[in-house]
């Protein structure tokens, strides 16, 4: 990552983990009720995404070069279809997933939404998200298994390892250290939601909207294409 970018994260993490208590595996059923529409939804929007032309969506790297440590650094492919960004749509790409367009436009809790093409062993290396606002959430929509069935694709969160199957989800705190890795010959296919933390004390809420603001207006400025 770049100075500039690694010293700003770590003073946002710094003082949401002082308002905000928040475990590393989060209740979606509480934290997130909506979640359970997408999970219905899982088939649809796994072939929705089939579709797409994987090799034809910019990889996290070529959207956020500052993270080129944790995206280029085996030199295999973490490409990302990126409908929705910090509440930034992208029409071209809305169009081509109606089931997401339908959910999303229900769940206005959703700030960005990407379907994330992990390439056979693929590793991301361990990292921190900086920013507490947000829950993130993850839904298995092809996800490679081992010879004895268990799904292939590990996250380690907060170094414990977490294995989520086809349909099914799982909330998380991504400002705890994590890493995933594709350990099969196949491509690992998810579906990545960021969610607005509800409950937030008042000067959390109000900061966590100046952020948001500020990314979007980091991402028209970038002006990279989202776009296959």
């Amino acid at each position: 990552m770049s100075r500039f970018y690694d010293s700003a994260s770590n003073l946002v993490r710094r003082i949401y983990e002082k308002r905000i208590d928040a475990p590393a595996i989060l209740d979606a059923e509480s934290d997130f009720p909506n979640s359970a529409k997408f999970a219905v939804a899982w088939q649809a929007i796994r072939d929705e995404a089939i579709a797409v032309r994987m090799d034809k969506m910019p990889r996290f790297h070529d959207i956020m070069p500052e993270q080129a440590d944790i995206s280029a650094n085996d030199g295999l492919d973490w490409r990302m279809f990126i409908l929705k960004a910090y509440d930034v749509e992208v029409p071209e790409n809305i169009a081509r997933s109606p089931t997401l367009k339908r959910l999303l436009a229900e769940c206005p809790e959703v700030k960005s939404a990407i379907v994330s093409f992990l390439a056979p062993h693929k590793h991301i290396p361990r990292h921190r998200g900086p920013f507490r606002g947000i829950m993130r959430f993850h839904l298995g929509l092809q996800i490679p298994k081992e010879p004895g069935g268990r799904p292939a694709t590990v996250m380690m969160i907060d170094d414990r390892e977490h294995r989520i199957a086809d349909g099914e989800g799982l909330l998380w705190d991504d400002t705890y250290p994590h890493e995933v890795m594709n350990n099969s010959d196949q491509p690992r296919i998810a579906l990545l939601l960021d969610v607005w933390r509800p409950h937030m004390p008042p000067d959390m809420e109000v900061l966590s909207r100046l952020i948001v603001g500020a990314v979007q207006i980091g991402m028209r400025y970038r002006g990279v294409s989202y776009t296959g």
